[in-house]
């Protein structure tokens, strides 16, 4: 694009998530601002955003350093100050020069005053100063600012060619649908959507917000219509592939049930019943297994593995973190009465050698490990099953690189984060989807409770208490912001200050410690031998430690509902009472308090993140952004703007309606529709599906 310097353009792609030109177009607003208030001076409202026409009158230096630049103008009816902090803008006004200014007015000792505009535009006879009466504003990144994304925007926007129409000429019509290059255009320059004189027509805030609301239902079901005509290619090209049938005499389980010496939950024995069946099928299985925390998704993994064992050939299962690997490890250890290898990152020398050994040569029929597992050196004898957790934490081609270790491999994909009906619906549709509700027997509510931050000192009295009746607890510090090191310089302070109230009982964990040095904090808080664990949220998942029942979040607004939800999931394991205290900003906004009682309320993970989707649309369904999240760049919006109940419910149903009939008249895609929608599918990286498909 023209003007961008290379540091500019690398910003743009960090902020949009992407080098593309399209994902610059792809970057959305998440809101305007109104410009249309445009008086004189004289009758101008302080405390408004306002923009005025005015000659410069007089440019005064500061007098001393760090005192800001200010500049006298006015027009016929009264006068303005502004104030400049940079002096960039300010050097190039001269007196007598006319302007177009636009920003927050405010009023200081009588004076009408606008501190650093937002706007500040020539005015000269014959090329008038124009300011948009409504201006989109984007998410941005540290060291971008609007007005550059704003260049880069247009210059996109006014160099993206005429696309042809993919979506059903019929419903554009019926719906008063813009074509795909004007809804971006309207949302983008949201000054151009409406006709009229701003300032004096009382219908252009309606119609402004029917423009909007058209754009993005039009982007929302052509990213919607991409998803399903790739999901139902890729559900036919797996229902083509041929896979193998396993099946066992059920010795093995009988052996692992009676070590881990409870009977399943009923929900457990259905979902195993339905794993089965797709084991037992001379087709490859997909199965999406999702469960709360605490459901028991890892014992019926560890059943569908000892399946595949009966039947001969090898399983494994893949973690996305170290920790949690070993973990898994250590669990399926316990109760599998075949060998079970463990392959990660740390494990090296002789003990990696016996490893890939007994993988290749089928002697472990059981493997744990993280990404390790798929790397060019690990070869396994017959690979029929393999197990992914957590599966949104790999990217498609690790999770396509562990598919190929073997032949035909029916694949399990395992999250214990739980999934919104309507993200379920959509994103998940082309896999078979098993549910474990419940928990174990035995297991006690976990009190959730809600404390400002500034009642810090009556928290850190309640701990003292709870280390004097021989509790432990874990004290997760907060997201700072995207960046492991300012979450680790929090988590060094708090561990310090703690220290300093609990001298030998405070232990630390986060992501930048050596795996090893991070092992010895768990192994030492396991053991009791430390009473609290500060940590960042490397411990969301795969720490099992039924002797903690206490766990402080601090600043709980700055996370997901989803991940407080994990969070909170790590004490509770055993049938003592435990708690969850939730430390938040003293000025706290009524939404982050919705949510946050939300989760005081229930524990009820599918509820929870049924709600949160509803409250913040297709966004951050993890809290922390996550490579490839949110997977909806222009639909997950439409959930949360929707007003009609349903609203994104009947999209998604209209789009997979819309792609079943266009597949069963144009299955290769070739009439004239069928092509503009393959270039739709380019558009949004869904051209590869049923390969996709595969790694699940």
């Amino acid at each position: 694009l023209p003007g961008l310097r290379p540091g500019v353009g690398a910003l743009i792609a960090r902020a949009v998530g992407g080098s593309r030109v399209i994902d610059l177009l792809f970057h959305l607003p998440d809101g305007t601002i109104d410009r249309r208030y445009r008086p004189d001076l004289g009758t101008a409202q302080p405390g408004r955003i306002a923009t005025f026409r005015v000659t410069v009158q007089r440019v005064s230096r500061p007098e001393r350093p760090r005192q800001p630049w200010r500049v006298q103008a006015g027009d016929d009816t009264g006068s303005l100050e502004l104030v400049f902090f940079s002096p960039h803008q300010a050097r190039q006004l001269a007196p007598g020069q006319g302007l177009v200014v636009s920003g927050q007015l405010d009023s200081f000792n009588g004076r009408l005053t606008m501190p650093h505009p937002d706007h500040l535009v020539p005015d000269r006879p014959g090329s008038p100063g124009f300011v948009p009466s409504v201006e989109a504003v984007w998410p941005l990144t540290a060291g971008l600012s609007g007005r550059m994304l704003g260049r880069a925007m247009r210059a996109a926007l006014d160099r993206m060619p005429e696309l042809p129409e993919w979506l059903d000429p019929e419903l554009v019509r019926r719906e008063g649908w813009p074509s795909f290059g004007l809804a971006l255009r309207r949302l983008h320059l949201p000054h151009e959507a409406t006709s009229g004189d701003p300032a004096t027509d009382d219908a252009f805030a309606a119609a402004q917000s029917a423009a909007q609301s058209a754009a993005r239902a039009r982007l929302a079901c052509d990213e919607l219509l991409a998803e399903q005509v790739a999901t139902l290619q890729a559900r036919s090209a797996a229902r083509a592939r041929p896979g193998r049938s396993l099946r066992g005499d059920g010795r093995l389980r009988a052996e692992a049930l009676a070590r881990f010496g409870h009977t399943p939950t009923q929900a457990q024995h259905r979902v195993l019943a339905e794993i089965d069946d797709d084991l037992a099928r001379p087709n490859r299985m997909l199965r999406l297994l999702q469960g709360d925390v605490g459901a028991g998704k890892t014992l019926v993994a560890l059943l569908a593995m000892l399946r595949a064992a009966e039947a001969g050939a090898q399983s494994c299962m893949m973690a996305p973190t170290e920790i949690l690997a070993r973990q898994h490890h250590a669990t399926l250890g316990q109760l599998s009465p075949v060998p079970v290898a463990l392959l990660t990152g740390s494990v090296k020398g002789q003990a990696r050698r016996i490893a890939l050994r007994q993988i290749g040569l089928g002697e472990a029929p059981l493997v744990v490990g993280t990404h390790a597992l798929f790397q060019d050196g690990v070869s396994f004898r017959d690979l029929a099953l393999a197990v992914i957790d957590e599966q949104h934490r790999f990217g498609v081609e690790q999770r396509l690189l562990l598919g190929d270790k073997g032949q035909a491999t029916d694949v399990l994909v395992m999250t214990a984060t739980p999934i919104p009906r309507t993200v379920l619906l959509t994103q998940y549709g082309e896999m078979q989807v098993s549910r474990l509700d419940g928990k174990p027997a035995g297991r006690k509510p976990i009190r959730t409770t809600l404390h400002g931050l500034g009642a810090e000192t009556e928290v850190l009295e309640a701990v003292r208490r709870a280390l004097g009746n021989g509790a432990q607890l874990f004290w997760v510090c907060p997201l700072v912001e995207e960046s492991e090191l300012l979450d680790l310089a929090a988590a060094q302070a708090r561990f310090e200050s703690l220290s300093q109230l609990f001298p030998g009982l405070v232990g630390l964990a986060h992501g930048r410690q050596d795996p090893g040095q991070r092992q010895d904090a768990l192994a030492a808080f396991a053991a009791g031998r430390t009473r609290i664990l500060v940590a960042t949220t490397v411990i969301e998942v795969g720490v099992d430690i039924p002797a903690a029942t206490i766990m402080v979040i601090e600043h709980a607004e700055r996370f997901g509902l989803a991940q407080l939800h994990q969070l909170r999931g790590r004490v509770g394991r055993s049938t003592a009472a435990s708690y969850c205290l939730l430390l938040h900003d003293d000025a706290l906004g009524s939404t982050a308090r919705r949510r946050l009682s939300l989760l005081r309320d229930t524990e009820d993970g599918f509820l929870i993140a049924d709600e949160d989707f509803r409250m913040r649309g297709g966004g951050e369904l993890m809290g922390r952004r996550q490579s490839g999240e949110p997977r909806y760049r222009m639909a997950g919006a439409i959930a949360a703007a929707s007003t009609a109940p349903g609203g994104m419910d009947r999209l998604v149903r209209r789009a997979w309606q819309d792609a079943e009939r266009l597949l069963q008249r144009d299955t290769t895609l070739a009439s004239m529709r069928g092509k503009a929608v393959r270039l739709l599918l380019m558009l949004l990286d869904r051209a590869n599906a049923a390969r996709i498909l595969a790694s699940g």
